[in-house]
This record gives structure tokens, C-alpha cells and sequence, in this order.
């Protein structure tokens, strides 16, 4: 009998209460804050972007200023809250420490405090399993943007074991997620080793290289609108826009995605050597993600999208895409509001190194080498950090699991 069965052996034999989340922890909703106040440092605001698996994200923080920190008190988080969203992947949970504080809760995202009662990294476990997250996507209203009531929240029932065997439950829990943040510590340096050679070996700095404007050595040529309720298990392959920000990398050979060979001959392809673009998406950075076509049939791709034909090695285009130089030189032609997006006239303005395809070639080879590093599914750290993560969920799962009283 381990720790665990010994304390509840001991404290609950018959089994734990469950009790609605209302009742033994407060549930905050967040301050609707000005955008056109944004500041560059300052208070920072948590937006349901910010939510990730498990972490708060730190790509493209928002700070609002410290002279209206009377206006948004109520709204300033704490070290220890717990912070879900509400909109979108709703029932995402996320930790508020101390090094991102002082925060400020945006709309649409909801603070958890518990009572002493209750630990919140408690509730933080509790809450990162995938059956919560499904059920609060279920519970959700809305059509495309998903909304999750904080009504629904509070009368979520969550079992509430004596704070002994929900501390035990925490250190053991920990322990795994801490080992996955160190291996996640070391990936993000081996990304950030791989963004230094991408950018370096892109400048060519004082080399006799040749830059052209993407519109002299290529055509672009946008694709046709289908929508995600087009998709089928099998037929042709088709590239939704939405997917090269979650499933594509560098390039790929094959689709996740089909269409129906009706629809898809009313629609626009991109051959193999093609680089598919992606030109709509939330926020700048967003724009430009592109990916290398090297399956063998043609590949149906999305409005939102160009493909670009040329007579260079694909995936050098496609790296080179991925470069700050890239990015730095399309970021004025990009126009911004709710969804940002760009044009074939603006992609086609910016220039791109040509070295020989030979040397093109010799590039590809050493940054597929980082890339995989940091990609590859079946090598390297990527691998680990997947194996500790089912680690931790198969213990999670059979830690919180608890015959109700």
C-alpha cells in the first residue's frame, strides 16, 4: 500500500465529497482592456491566447500602464492563481507565478481561487486532464468561437479529499511536470540555437550573393475558399490555412486534410517544389508561415493561402520564409485589424538571397539537422518529453480518480 491508498485508507474510507467549484473556491472574470492603451511595458495582461496546456505563453505580451493600476485592481492577479479560458480551446488552465506578476485578468479569461480547503495546484491537476477539457468544449455554446459560461464552472462538481492526500497527490504530480519543464527549458534552448543558424546562415554577410524579389524569380497564385465541414477522411489532399500554424512544418509530403474529388476540381492546387503561404491569421506574426510541397500529386489549397511556384530548392524558400530578414521586410505591407493578412503584391516585393542550388542545397542540410532536433517525433529531445507526458497523465489520471462519499 503505497503513501496515498494509506492516507485515504485513514481519512476516507468511504470514499471523498464532491462539491461544485462555487462552493470551495471564487471565480473572477476579467477587465475588458483598451487595446489602444497597450503599452510596451508595464502591467501585464493575460489573454486567452496567453492560456496554453499547462503554462502561460510568453509570444507576443501585452502590458497595460501602471498609471491605471487603480482603474483594473480587482482585476490584478496573484502568485498561485489559477487562470482558464473561456473562449476558444475553452477549459485550458494555466499557473500566475510571481515572475509574470504584475498581471492583469483580460476578458474572457477567469481566475480560480480555492479556499483553504482546497490547494489550487490541486485544482491546477485536477483541471489539466484532457476529460475536463472535452467536457468544457461540450459545454460550450457558440458556432466557430467556442464560449464556456463561468455559471457552468462554478457548478462543476470536483472531488475534495483532505488537504493531506491532496498535497501527496500535488508532490507526486509535480514531480513530473517538473522534469517536463526542464526537458521543455532544454528544447527551447535547441530552438533558440536553431533560429540563430537559420538567421545567420540567411544573411549571407559579405558573400557574393545575388537578392531578388520573390515576384522576379516566382508566381504566386491564391488558392479557393473550402471550409473545415468540407473535409473528409479520404479523397484528394487538400492544406486548410489554419493548419500550417498547428500541423505542417518546413514541408511535408502528404496532408492531414481530403476534399471530395467534385469539390476539389472547382478549386485551385499547388504542384510539387511549390511553397504554400499562408496570408490571414490573428496577429502579424502569424503571416508568412509556409510550408514545402513535396508530395507527389498536386495538393488543393485553401483562400487563404498562395502557393508559389519557383525554380529553387523548396525547402531553402521555405527556411528562408521562416527568417527574421523574411519577416522584417513584409511586416509593412501586412494590414492589421481583426484578422491581418496580406496580399500576393506584398509577399512578392520582398527579396530573397540566391546562392547556387548547390549551395542552397548544403543549407537545407544543416538546418534540417536543428530542425529535427526539435521536431522530429521519433528522435532526440521531443521524444522524452512525450514519453514523461504520457508518464504523467497515466499517474494523474489514476491519482484523481475517487469513489464519491
Amino acid at each position: 500500500m503505497n503513501k496515498i491508498e494509506e492516507l485515504i485508507q485513514d481519512l476516507c474510507p468511504d470514499g471523498v465529497e464532491y462539491k461544485e467549484l462555487g462552493e470551495v473556491a471564487s471565480i473572477l472574470n476579467g477587465y475588458s482592456f483598451k487595446s489602444s492603451e497597450y503599452v510596451e511595458s508595464g502591467i501585464r495582461i493575460i489573454r486567452i491566447s496567453d492560456v496554453q496546456k499547462g503554462k502561460v505563453s510568453n509570444k507576443d505580451v501585452k502590458y497595460y500602464p501602471f498609471s491605471l493600476e487603480k482603474e483594473i485592481k480587482k482585476y490584478l492577479l496573484r502568485n498561485g492563481d489559477l487562470v482558464m479560458s473561456l473562449t476558444g480551446n475553452t477549459g485550458r488552465v494555466a499557473m500566475i507565478n510571481s515572475s509574470i506578476l504584475p498581471a492583469g485578468l483580460n476578458q474572457r479569461v477567469a481566475c480560480i481561487r480555492a479556499n483553504r480547503y482546497l490547494l489550487t495546484r490541486y485544482l491546477f491537476h485536477l483541471f489539466d486532464m484532457d476529460e475536463f477539457e472535452n467536457e468544457a468544449m461540450n459545454n460550450s455554446t457558440g458556432g466557430g468561437q467556442k464560449n464556456l459560461s463561468t455559471v457552468w464552472l462554478s457548478k462543476y462538481k470536483i472531488p475534495i479529499p483532505p488537504l493531506p492526500i491532496q498535497q501527496e497527490i500535488v508532490n507526486i504530480l509535480d514531480k513530473f511536470t517538473q522534469l517536463e519543464e526542464e526537458l521543455n527549458a532544454e528544447l527551447e534552448a535547441r530552438r533558440e540555437q536553431y533560429d540563430f543558424y537559420l538567421n545567420q546562415l540567411m544573411e549571407f554577410e559579405n558573400k557574393d550573393v545575388e537578392w531578388k524579389a520573390l515576384g522576379e524569380i516566382g508566381e504566386f497564385m491564391r488558392g479557393k475558399r473550402f471550409v473545415k465541414n468540407d473535409i473528409v477522411e479520404d479523397g484528394i489532399p487538400c492544406i486548410h490555412y489554419g493548419e500550417l500554424y498547428t500541423s505542417y512544418g518546413v514541408w511535408t509530403n502528404k496532408t492531414i486534410s481530403y476534399l471530395e474529388s467534385e469539390l476539389a476540381e472547382k478549386l485551385r492546387t499547388a504542384k510539387k517544389g511549390d511553397v504554400i503561404i499562408v496570408t490571414a491569421g490573428e496577429t502579424i506574426e502569424d503571416i508568412g508561415n509556409a510550408v514545402a510541397w513535396l508530395g507527389d500529386e498536386d495538393v488543393v489549397i485553401h483562400d487563404a493561402c498562395f502557393s508559389f511556384s519557383h525554380k529553387q530548392n523548396p525547402k531553402y524558400v521555405s527556411y528562408y520564409l521562416r527568417s527574421n530578414h523574411f519577416r522584417s521586410q513584409i511586416r509593412r505591407y501586412i494590414s492589421s485589424g481583426k484578422i491581418s493578412s496580406i496580399n500576393d503584391r506584398g509577399l512578392s516585393k520582398a527579396k530573397i538571397p540566391i546562392p547556387p542550388l548547390s549551395e542552397q542545397k548544403r543549407i537545407v542540410s544543416i538546418l534540417d539537422k536543428f530542425y529535427a532536433l526539435i521536431n522530429d517525433t521519433t528522435i532526440g529531445i521531443q521524444v522524452e518529453i512525450d514519453a514523461r507526458r504520457k508518464q504523467y497523465e497515466y499517474y494523474r489520471n489514476k491519482l484523481l480518480t475517487f469513489e464519491e462519499f
